[in-house]
C-alpha cells in the first residue's frame, strides 16, 4: 500500500494523508490492543531509525514525536491526527516494543499496597 502524503502551505511538515480515511490506517480496528487513555504517557526508549524509515508515514510521526515523552491527547493534537488513530497506532508501536507505555494511576487502582504507601506519605506531611 502505497500512502502518499499531502502537504498544504499553511500547514507545512504535516504527515497525515489527505487521501486516507482513519479507518483504512488502522486496517478498520477501533481498540487498541492496550488501554492507552488520553493521559498516558509515551516514550521511545531506543530509537531506530531503520524502524522509522520502515513505518508508514502516520506511524512514523508518532514514532519521531514520542522520543520526547508524550501524552496520547498531545501525539493527537500535535499531529492532527483523530484520538482513536493513535491509540491504535501507538498500540501497534507498543506491541513491537518500539515505543514504552508508562503506567498511569488507573493501573495502581486495585493495588493496595501502593494506595497505603500514598496514605502513609500523606501522614506524614507537616501541616
Amino acid at each position: 500500500m502505497t500512502v502518499s502524503t499531502d502537504q498544504s502551505p499553511d500547514r507545512p511538515g504535516k504527515m497525515r494523508s489527505r487521501r486516507i480515511r482513519p479507518y483504512a490506517l488502522t486496517g478498520g480496528r477501533t481498540k487498541s490492543s492496550q488501554l492507552l487513555l488520553v493521559e498516558t504517557l509515551i516514550s521511545v526508549p531506543r530509537y531506530d531509525p531503520s524502524l522509522a524509515e520502515a513505518l508508514m508515514p502516520e506511524s512514523r510521526a508518532l514514532y519521531e514525536r514520542a522520543r520526547d515523552r508524550s501524552s496520547i491527547a498531545e501525539l493527537s493534537v500535535g499531529l492532527d491526527l483523530p484520538l482513536g488513530v493513535v491509540r491504535v497506532l501507538i498500540g501497534d508501536l507498543a506491541t513491537q516494543g518500539a515505543v514504552f507505555v508508562h503506567p498511569t494511576a488507573h493501573a495502581y487502582n486495585h493495588d493496595t499496597n501502593v494506595l497505603e504507601r500514598i496514605l502513609d506519605g500523606l501522614k506524614r506531611l507537616p501541616v
